[in-house]
């Protein structure tokens, strides 16, 4: 039985000249999956991949070389060195046969976003069928498209909140609505928020890929969340509509009392 290529990754460094770096290999994918994460020693890179320290260090000083990661010194132990990334993360290449996608299919777009009666149609036409050809190419913007939620929860926020959590909650299911975003539903649930969206404009049409696609939804909530509340919080699409839910779900958990998103009145 064949092994599944692991994807590409695509990452942008360079501070004065812009340079995309194109990792190819399934090692060094594997590497950056890790550091994605967190930062890490080498010792514990080798033990979790389970490869040869020889072989790890290899694309460790390539990856440093092309200016992808970056290292610094153990403070318990200057003779070991913590890698991390030191470049943007922009998206991820399928090396997989192309293949043509039903929800390309003009057929498709007429009856479901043309004819579909919503008033957001053109908009929503124009941005399901930029996602559906980058799925159907095998291209990920993800990182990208978070950013971008996050950017837009930040310009958005002065509309939305409001002096207390009710209000602002219902500020925000209506603004959701009338900009044509999906149907909310805000509830706690074990401590935790929990966000429904039926309907939803960011991956209704989408190819069923297994994953979920809400990447830009999940930047702007990010953003309204952290925002509002004045912490840092952790949220995380638990279904959607490309991993056949009827439903896009997320779930908040407040992590501090520090946040990055913070805006103040």
């Amino acid at each position: 039985m064949a092994t599944k290529k692991k994807p590409i990754k695509i990452f942008s460094t360079g501070k004065e000249e812009t340079k995309l770096n194109v990792v190819k290999s399934p090692v060094k994918s594997m590497i950056l999956s890790l550091l994605n994460e967190s930062e890490m020693d080498f010792d514990d890179i080798v033990k979790i991949l389970n490869k040869s320290k020889s072989t790890i260090s290899v694309h460790l000083k390539n990856l440093t070389k092309d200016g992808v990661i970056s290292y610094k010194q153990n403070p318990s132990d200057k003779r070991k060195k913590i890698f991390y990334i030191n470049s943007r993360f922009l998206g991820e290449l399928e090396p997989s046969k192309k293949v043509k996608l039903p929800e390309q299919e003009i057929d498709y777009l007429v009856k479901n976003l043309v004819d579909s009666g919503d008033d957001f149609k053109f908009s929503r036409l124009m941005f399901h069928t930029l996602r559906s050809i980058l799925i159907q190419e095998g291209f990920t913007i993800n990182p990208l498209l978070y950013e971008a939620g996050l950017r837009i929860g930040l310009s958005i926020y002065n509309n939305i909140k409001g002096d207390d959590y009710d209000t602002f909650i219902s500020n925000l299911i209506v603004f959701w609505k009338n900009n044509g975003l999906g149907n909310m539903e805000v509830y706690k649930e074990n401590g935790n928020i929990k966000i429904n969206i039926s309907d939803c404009f960011e991956c209704g049409f989408l190819p069923k890929t297994g994953k979920p696609s809400c990447l830009l939804d999940l930047g702007i909530l990010k953003s309204l969340f952290s925002s509002f509340l004045n912490k840092n919080i952790n949220i995380i699409e638990i279904k959607c509509y490309t991993m056949g839910d009827e439903i896009c779900l997320f779930e908040i958990e407040e992590l501090s009392d520090e946040s990055d998103y913070t805006i103040k009145s």
